[in-house]
């Protein structure tokens, strides 16, 4: 199973891919806006290309939670995948992740790598789409482990 990660912006889409047993995440380009029909067609082929069962979109929601205007442009995106994936008759699911700092964060790892100015711009959203990526696994992983965790213990924490 592998997955396909989008950090979507107004200017670029950022894309990463996570390795087959989905244990890390891997920033594999970034896509340069043309269209909403022709970023959706150009995701879809990158998704068939690399055999993703499932397409991750970061969703920049305000710190309160809330959605913004950037919010509702990542939706409009992920409603035109859908019914494109639809149309070509995909049954890829599209999901949300929460990418609130996922951008600062992948700033703070580039600076830390000691990576220049010119060369973050670069790849800034490919890093932020790596760190949604991640976070959407990580997340899998440890609902898993706390359902395993309800499966094998009582409620007063007792091995069955």
């Amino acid at each position: 199973m592998k997955l396909l990660g989008l950090d979507v912006g107004d200017k670029t889409i950022g894309v990463a891919l996570s390795d087959d047993l989905m244990l890390t995440a891997q920033g594999i380009c970034t896509l340069d806006r043309v269209g909403i029909r022709k970023d959706a067609g150009a995701v879809i082929d990158l998704a068939k290309s690399y055999g993703c069962d499932t397409i991750v979109v970061g969703l920049p929601l305000m710190l309160s939670g809330k959605d913004s205007l950037q919010t509702e442009k990542v939706r409009a995106f992920a409603v035109m995948l859908e019914n494109k994936l639809r149309s070509t008759g995909q049954s890829i699911p599209v999901v949300f992740q929460d990418e609130r700092f996922s951008t600062k964060i992948a700033e703070d790892v580039l600076i830390q790598g000691d990576v220049s100015r010119k060369k973050r711009k670069d790849v800034i959203d490919k890093q932020a789409a790596m760190i949604i990526l991640q976070s959407y696994m990580d997340s899998l992983r440890s609902k898993a482990m706390n359902e395993s965790e309800r499966n094998t213990h009582g409620k007063n924490g007792i091995l069955f």
